[in-house]
């Protein structure tokens, strides 16, 4: 693999990691805030306050634990299609 296609992969699964844990950290800090604390005037500033600490938080477990997540993929992957004996 050249060096410019390994950069190319890093960079990609960076902007990934990125993409997901804001995508995520947005859509689970909604629900476990309007659950936690109901829906009214207060809740867009509580929402937006713990976004903020979730995609803190997500963005880098997500680049660190995605590696194993695709390993542990492709493990079952591997599993699941291996023909029977």
């Amino acid at each position: 693999m050249s060096q410019t296609a390994h950069l190319g992969g890093r960079r990609r699964n960076l902007v990934f990691a990125f993409v997901m844990s804001g995508l995520m950290s947005l859509l689970m800090s909604a629900v476990v805030t309007l659950i936690n604390t109901g829906l009214d005037a207060g809740f867009p500033q509580r929402w937006l306050h713990a976004f903020i600490v979730a995609w803190a938080v997500a963005f880098p477990l997500v680049s660190v634990i995605a590696p194993l997540a695709h390993r542990i993929t492709d493990a079952v992957m591997a599993r699941l299609t291996k023909p029977p004996q």
